[in-house]
């Protein structure tokens, strides 16, 4: 289930997958964004938006807290270069600031609907080694794709505290306990 969906369901997940294999772990996702007309305005003005992908795989204890067993964080960057009238994307493992861009990943796309496709699916991610999920016991993976609203100019972050045209958002759990057999 797509989870803080805006009045016309902003974000849907239509798939997300793990898959194990003797050298790590990968997640697989597809979901389709609806961005609102005011992200969109904005992008066009120049002004990047900034999107966070989560997976946490946490191992479940009735004793106390679940235990974090892996933490994985994909930073993305989509941005307008109005000289060039060219869409950039920077994906990155550390978050983007704004004073630089760090060591991210650049792609280059002639429209918003291109770059937004390539936003919208992550293939074969590496969450985690193999050796760091344990074979048995319940773990369960924590999805979440959302929009940075920290990360946008202050005007829009005061005006978006009550609205949730901005509020786009994704979360999804799934039990890892299956997995295990494979």
């Amino acid at each position: 289930m797509a989870l803080a969906w805006g009045p016309s369901r902003a974000a849907e997940l239509s798939e997300l997958r793990i898959e194990r294999t003797e050298d790590g772990v990968y997640l697989t996702a597809q979901f389709q964004l609806a961005l609102p007309d005011t992200l969109v305005d904005a992008l066009e003005k120049g002004i990047p938006v900034y999107f966070v992908i989560e997976a946490d795989v946490v191992r479940e204890r009735w004793y106390w807290y679940d235990q974090e067993l892996v933490s994985a964080r994909r930073y993305l960057r989509v941005a307008y270069q109005p000289l060039t009238r060219r869409w950039r994307l920077n994906v990155s493992s550390e978050p983007l600031a704004h004073s630089g861009l760090g060591v991210s990943l650049a792609q280059h796309y002639d429209s918003l609907d291109e770059v937004m496709a390539a936003v919208q699916r992550v293939a074969r991610w590496r969450i985690a080694d193999a050796a760091a999920l344990e074979r048995d016991g319940r773990q369960t993976l924590r999805f979440r794709f959302r929009l940075d609203v920290s990360q946008l100019p202050r005007t829009f972050q005061m005006g978006a505290l009550g609205q949730s045209d901005r509020a786009i958002a994704i979360e999804r759990r799934i039990e890892l306990t299956q997995e295990a057999d494979r």
